[in-house]
């Protein structure tokens, strides 16, 4: 058994489907549990059709649930030209999702409140139309496959817009219902990002969730090998869309693969590993509009050689410096600076600390008012925007012989304002004024690539 997960991209229309169907078909062997993304650019409308609905605009929200039907609709007819009978019981059913959706959008433009619970089973939408479509399309091609609710099987706590899997839960419903559908079957389809609360509330994962919920089902069924398709070869040494002569990973380590996504990379969302590494299951990300392609294979440590992997980043994150003299030789001070940061529920990144400070990064969408307002109660407080954060990373690399000094040598002109090197060995992190960014990560890059047979381990 396989999980197969297939996000936006590749599932973006007409074309980008028949692809993916095409690859499915080709491992029916292996029985493959299909896990989707809504199609491409779904999500975002779907949060727009959610402000606009808390905003009190009917006509705005009219025209994007519209806009939603239509290319639903439209794709339906499309994939299922050939096959009538089928068409028009797809059709219907999803008129019938939009028409629920349409049902809870003008609720909320007449009250103009939106709940948290609301805006989940809102932005849920996009996953429960792409599966209903694309499980009619593959049946229509001859695979026979049965349909899954994601929100039966994918049990959360009740936090609605960032639900926390209850991974005992998950193990213990999703073999069963799994097994069961497949009974007669070639294949089965379900949804990433979205799942339901023990009372059976509607809850998501988080933006870019279908990762996650692909290796959390992979863990259930303790599947061979998880299978992350999307629109690149696999993960390269930095993102080439910023960065310039990039080159393929063919393998890395879990705890690699992991330290990239925490750290800024975007092929695979940052909670994907665990579920993974504790069945000690194989991931492959995958390339839909090359599927001969070999890809990257995220594998045990073991498999691993040394070295660096990638440069990574986060490109607007900022700097929060705490200092006090009362640090100094005081128990428990530490303790009470990260539980305000536990309070205001604002996640941190790098930690560097000294006798008198503590300086960290967090994200920049993060809201940090009250936060800094009860740090200053007992410490000054400095807060430093417009940052971003920088990190090396790869097998082992605290133990390469020069690695530090190739590291901070293309920065000679530039100010790093933080660094903060991980005790596992698997990244090297600093911060650097957002405006340089560009050049200090393609400068960097080069330093570490065109030349790697400098750096021995020792």
């Amino acid at each position: 058994m396989i999980v197969m997960k297939f996000g936006g991209t590749s599932v973006a229309d007409f074309e980008a489907i028949t692809r993916t169907i095409f690859i499915i078909g080709s491992k029916l062997d292996q029985k493959p549990i299909v896990v989707v993304s809504a199609l491409s650019k779904v999500t975002d409308l779907l949060y727009r059709i959610a402000d606009s609905a808390a905003s009190k605009d009917t006509v705005q929200t009219g025209e994007l649930l519209s806009e939603l039907r239509a290319r639903h609709t439209g794709l339906t007819c499309e994939l299922l030209a050939q096959s009538p009978m089928l068409k028009e019981d797809a059709v219907q059913r999803v008129n019938e999702i939009c028409d629920g959706l349409d049902q809870l959008a003008y609720a909320v433009c007449a009250v103009g409140e939106l709940s948290d619970r609301n805006k989940a089973i809102i932005i849920s939408n996009g996953e429960i139309l792409s599966s209903t479509i694309i499980c009619f399309a593959m049946n229509a091609k001859g695979i026979r496959t049965n349909f899954i609710d994601a929100r039966k099987m994918m049990i959360t706590n009740d936090s609605y817009l960032k639900g926390e899997p209850l991974t005992e839960e998950i193990s213990v419903r999703v073999p069963d219902m799994v097994t069961a559908a497949f009974a007669g079957m070639d294949a089965v389809i379900t949804q990433g990002f979205i799942a339901s609360d023990l009372d059976g509330e509607q809850t998501v994962l988080g933006r870019g969730g279908s990762d996650y919920s692909a290796s959390l089902i992979g863990m259930a069924v303790d599947a061979q090998r998880i299978e992350i398709w999307t629109d690149v070869d696999g993960v390269r040494t930095a993102d080439p869309r910023k960065v310039k002569n990039t080159r393929y990973l063919e393998k890395i380590s879990f705890e690699e693969a992991a330290e990239m996504a925490h750290f800024g990379a975007k092929v695979l969302h940052p909670l994907t590993i665990e579920p993974a590494v504790r069945k000690n299951i194989p991931i492959y990300v995958l390339n839909s509009m090359n599927p001969s392609g070999k890809g990257t294979a995220i594998l045990r440590n073991e498999l691993i050689e040394d070295g660096v992997k990638s440069v990574s980043f986060k490109e607007n994150i900022r700097v929060i410096n705490i200092f006090s003299m009362k640090m100094i030789n005081t128990s428990g001070f530490l303790r009470r600076v990260f539980e305000i940061f536990s309070e205001n529920k604002v996640s941190v990144d790098l930690i560097s600390t000294s006798e008198a400070n503590i300086s960290v990064t967090v994200d920049a969408s993060e809201k940090v008012e009250r936060l800094v307002e009860q740090l200053s109660e007992f410490a000054d407080v400095i807060v430093d925007d417009d940052k971003a954060q920088v990190s090396v990373i790869g097998k082992n690399i605290v133990r390469l012989n020069g690695m530090l000094k190739k590291t901070f040598a293309p920065l000679k002109r530039t100010n790093v304002y933080m660094i903060s090197q991980g005790a596992s060995f698997v990244n090297i992190s600093f911060v650097v004024d957002r405006e340089e960014l560009s050049e200090v990560v393609q400068d960097l890059h080069d330093h570490l690539f065109e030349n790697p047979e400098e750096l021995e381990v020792f």
